[in-house]
Formats: structure tokens, sequence, C-alpha cells
């Protein structure tokens, strides 16, 4: 019988918390025999960070002492010495929560990101906190894209400021990323997000999954959404759009600040596998989600559940 490897795994510094889920994969989710020369695309990410550049206080209730984007940078830049294909992404809300986004109104976030070598973001609510012309002020300040999907921002400032997908290629895998953004209509108030024009996530996730996979042929397709994971009521989540969708292989979330014990396995219209995660808020955790790919690019269509059902976060 093929011998099949699986490995899972938290790593502490300091006070911050990497949370993890190592999936062997082969292109389309399927595990990998030991044997097959591999190779693995890490994919580290973030989601709801407010602004919060230091650690929270030592006199904090509930996280003294903990997290910050300076201890996420440290961790990152651990990881990319040990990691040869490393992919860094937000899901949105980098602003708003500390007197640093006060001062700076975003830029020495985005500075301080830019650095870290995200490769993209999306837009979350709290990112409209100074208006569509004050995030437009400060985005030259990211040398990263954000990937709004599903905002149309023609009749807007931010015209043109934003892109619709984005394809990068790493170690001869094709990666396609597109991003979902929250309805802002009575979550942000409309001086603040002017003309944006917001559309069917569901039906942007199709349009954009079938273009990235068919047209692009890209090896993984991965949203990056600011949802939420989940709702009580019939409003779209990431779960839901994991299992309406097809040819998304991997959600990272945001909005709804979900620590999740271990990233979720979803079945989608296709009756095929989504890994869907989250990395909580406030840059208290980072998200990790290994993913391995045989030397051709062969595809197959089954992941086991056994291969998710560890661990992926550490308690804070």
């Amino acid at each position: 019988m093929a011998e099949y490897k699986f490995s899972n795994r938290r790593i502490f510094v300091k006070k911050i918390v990497l949370a993890g889920v190592s999936i062997p994969l082969l292109n389309s989710f399927s595990f990998l025999n030991k044997k097959t020369r591999s190779k693995k695309i890490t994919i580290l990410h973030t989601n709801d960070m407010h602004s919060h550049i230091d650690s929270f206080p030592e006199n904090h209730s509930r996280h003294p002492g903990m997290g910050g984007m300076r201890r996420v940078a440290s961790l990152v830049k651990k990881i990319r010495s040990e990691e040869k294909n490393v992919v860094l992404i937000d899901a949105g809300d980098v602003f708003q929560g500390t007197p640093y986004f006060n001062k700076f109104k975003g830029s020495l976030e985005l500075k301080i990101m830019s650095s870290m070598g995200y490769i993209a973001s999306t837009m979350g609510n709290h990112d409209f906190d100074n208006g569509i012309n004050g995030f437009k002020e400060v985005l030259h300040h990211a040398n990263f894209p954000f990937i709004c999907s599903n905002y149309e921002f023609s009749d807007s400032e931010m015209n043109e400021k934003t892109i619709k997908y984005l394809v990068k290629e790493m170690d001869g895998i094709k990666i396609g990323f597109f991003g979902l953004g929250i309805e802002l209509e009575g979550l942000v108030g409309k001086d603040y997000y002017g003309e944006t024009k917001y559309l069917d996530p569901l039906k942007t996730s199709n349009y954009w999954t079938n273009y990235l996979k068919n047209q692009e042929k890209c090896d993984l397709v991965i949203c990056i959404s600011h949802l939420g994971h989940k709702y009580k009521s019939d409003k779209i989540s990431d779960l839901k759009l994991a299992r309406l969708s097809k040819n998304i292989d991997v959600i990272i979330g945001g909005h709804t600040h979900t620590f999740l014990e271990k990233a979720k396995l979803v079945k989608n219209s296709e009756n095929k596998n989504v890994i869907v995660n989250q990395a909580g808020w406030g840059a208290l955790a980072l998200g990790r989600i290994d993913l391995e790919f045989s030397k051709n690019n062969r595809k197959s269509n089954s992941l086991s559940v056994d291969g998710i059902s560890k661990k992926n976060y550490a308690k804070i």
C-alpha cells in the first residue's frame, strides 16, 4: 500500500501563534506518495489586523503582550528562511483600531506590509474608514495590489486603483487569486464608500474562477475573502460560498475575527473539496497552509478528510 505523508504543526514565537495546517496535496488536492518528487507552496495569511502594529498592552485583559504586526513580520521572515515558495496574503481590515491609524491614516500599516513581502490583500469594510479618497491617498505606500473582484469602482476616485484578479507562478505552479468584499450598505456610511457598487459574490466567484482555471490555466485558485466565516442568517459567508461555488481550491477569510480550531474542508457544488481558513484578528495569529504538488502538476479530485482533521490553531 502506498504510504502518504501528512504533518500538522504548531509553531510558537514568543507570544504570537503561528496557526498552521499542513496538507500534502497533488495540484487539485490529492495526497502524494512519499516516493514522488514534489513541489511545495506555503500560504501564510492574516486578516483583520486593525492597525495593531505593536503587541497588545501587558495589562490587556485577554491578550497581554501578545500579537502585533512587528512580531508577525519576524515570524514571516523566519518561515521564508525555511521555505522556498511562500505566498503571503491578507484578507482585509488592515486599518482602524489603534492610534497609529488615527495619526498615519493607514500609510504605516501599508509600509510595514510592503516590507514583509505581501503578494496581495483585499479590502475590508474598515479600510473605507477614511473614505474612498482617504484610501486612495495612502495606497501608493503599498507595493502589492488590492484585489476587489466584487467591488465596482468605475464611478469613483478608486477607479483602476484595484485589480480584479492576480496570477502568480511559483516553481512552475500557477496560482490565481481573486478577492471578495462584504456588502457595504448598512455597514459603512454612504459618504465613506461613495459610488462603490457591490456585485454578487457567488456570481463574481464563478466568473473569475472559471477564467482563472480555464483561461489562465491556474493549478491553484485562492479566494481572498472579507465576507465572514459563517452567519446564522442566509447571508453569504465563506462556508456558504465554498458550498455553492466551483473551481475555488482555498478560501482565506476575514471579517468575523474567527479563530478556528482547524481549517475546514467543505464540499463545493461539484462535490470537490475546498479548504476554508481564517486567522482571528489583531495580528494575534498567522495562518499557514502547506500545499504539495507532484512534479508534473498532475491533477486529482480527492482530498481525504483525515488530512485536515488535526488542530489548525493553538489557543492564544
